[in-house]
């Protein structure tokens, strides 16, 4: 999926979940050319994202809106930060507010919970990874959240690799068989996916050694011990792949292991949002 135009669908679906046949309570009040100007300010510490989104939302709603970046996505901020401002017609201001605040204080939630956990395993060779435990529709910005705050995408859906889990392993009747009957299916449609498979235990680690074109194991709710022992039994022959409830506490030991990846569902699913206003300028 294109990135720009699923970015694109995204807030025009916004626009019209939110503004409708009007914004009625700023055309009740506030002349129809009044000229105006907003800032947005940071209420907490954290990793800014979505400055960028913003700009494109303004802009959807009113090309003449003047948008100015003050700090980049990416950044680390305090605060009473000024991110941008925006000038231009009230009624474009106001109509974009909540739609501007929603994108952001998600999408800086997920930078800077991405980050927590970059943090944690610094100085290891493990990446962290996200998953599909997106909200439906925002997958692409939770995605993008995840990079600016330091991780990396495992795949964006369903379309762009072959990832075996437990229950493809067990509908196909073994490790070994749905290893194959991929490799069999990928052969027949002339597509090029890269095949990661997930393996519950240490047997499955072995079973799925013996197959060839495998790029990834994933480690699924392994102990750290037996995380340690399939990473020396794998032998960086494969790449390997931590997943499974692990948490700020623990990922440090799952690190230290020398697992290549280390998935984590919270990074998008237990999402605390950062504190942020949009505000009149003085």
């Amino acid at each position: 999926m294109n990135e720009k135009k699923a970015i694109e669908r995204l807030i025009d679906l916004a626009i019209a979940e939110d503004i409708g046949d009007g914004d009625h309570s700023s055309l009740s009040c506030i002349p129809a050319k009044a000229k105006g100007e907003v800032e947005l300010m940071l209420k907490q510490d954290g990793i800014l994202a979505g400055v960028a989104i913003a700009e494109l939302i303004y802009h959807q709603i009113d090309p003449k809106i003047v948008f100015a970046q003050k700090i980049a996505d990416g950044k680390m901020v305090k605060y009473g930060d000024i991110a941008f401002t925006a000038k231009g017609k009230v009624h474009s201001l106001l109509m974009a507010e909540r739609i501007v605040l929603n994108v952001m204080q998600r999408m800086s939630g997920i930078a800077t919970q991405t980050h927590k956990y970059v943090e944690q395993i610094s100085g290891t060779k493990s990446k962290i990874l996200d998953t599909r435990k997106t909200n439906p529709g925002m997958r692409m910005l939770d995605k993008m959240a995840v990079r600016l705050g330091g991780g990396h995408n495992h795949r964006i859906g369903l379309y762009d690799m072959i990832m075996l889990k437990d229950n493809h392993v067990d509908f196909a009747g073994g490790v070994a068989q749905a290893i194959q009957k991929a490799k069999e299916y990928l052969k027949e449609t002339e597509r090029k996916l890269e095949i990661e498979v997930e393996v519950r235990n240490l047997n499955e680690v072995c079973e799925a050694l013996k197959e060839s074109g495998i790029k990834r194991i994933m480690l699924d709710n392994f102990s750290v011990s037996d995380t340690h022992k399939a990473v020396q039994c794998i032998g960086g022959k494969i790449e390997t792949e931590s997943s499974g409830g692990i948490t700020l506490t623990t990922i440090r030991a799952y690190a230290e292991t020398g697992v290549d990846y280390i998935s984590v569902g919270a990074l998008t699913h237990h999402v605390q949002s950062l504190d942020m206003n949009l505000k009149k300028t003085h």
